[in-house]
């Protein structure tokens, strides 16, 4: 079908529809977003920045506490150290008294008991002591050879000689009157025993009658 425009109008042409004009878009702008963003971030370097310094102060005062607890510990090792060299000094100087004065009663001590021991055994007396350091020698006079052994036996008793030992006894020709034995002893000592002083020759303190032991 043919149709004639008689209005005499141009006639709009079909075609596609003309775009709708463009509204802005609904939500925060870009700017707005970066600023919270900004912000964000700045606050929490701000918090961790004073996180760091309040970290570094703690470790701050903790080196210092140690310097000065450091200090103090030195301070009480130098006055242990003193207190330890003067206990070290004191004992050394009780230790040499101690030693001066068993150098002292030592060989007095030693010597008693080597008189008492004589003393006590019977029919026999001494004329001459000496020592060597090592082995004291007792050189006597007895009026049997069983008083000799009762004295050899009584010196071992005493703990004051590691061995008691006879070198020598023979008739003493000297005396007329009875039958008298010279003898010579060699008694080692033991070990940490003082050494008493060298005593002259001579006959004992204590010599018995000897009238008296023949008698008896």
């Amino acid at each position: 079908m043919i149709r004639i425009n008689l209005l005499g109008i141009p006639k709009t042409k079909r075609g596609k529809r003309a775009a709708a004009p463009s509204l802005p878009s609904e939500g925060p702008s870009p700017v707005f977003l970066g600023l919270i963003m900004f912000l964000a971030t700045g606050v929490i370097l701000g918090y961790l920045y004073l996180q760091v310094t309040k970290e570094h102060t703690r470790l701050d005062n903790a080196l210092q506490d140690a310097k000065r607890e450091n200090a103090r510990l030195s301070e009480v090792k130098a006055t242990y150290e003193k207190t330890k060299k003067e206990s070290e000094q004191f004992q050394r100087r009780v230790a040499v008294i101690e030693q001066l004065q068993n150098a002292k009663t030592g060989p007095v001590d030693f010597l008693n008991k080597v008189a008492n021991t004589i003393n006590s055994t019977d029919a026999v007396w001494l004329q001459a002591i000496t020592d060597d350091g090592r082995i004291i020698t007792f050189n006597g006079t007895a009026l049997s050879p069983n008083a000799v052994a009762d004295l050899m036996v009584n010196l071992q008793k005493t703990g004051l000689f590691k061995t008691v030992e006879i070198k020598e006894t023979s008739q003493d020709s000297t005396i007329k009157e009875m039958q008298a034995f010279k003898f010579e002893l060699n008694c080692e000592r033991m070990s940490g025993q003082s050494q008493p002083q060298p005593q002259p020759q001579g006959p004992a303190q204590t010599k018995p009658d000897t009238t008296k032991k023949a008698a008896a």
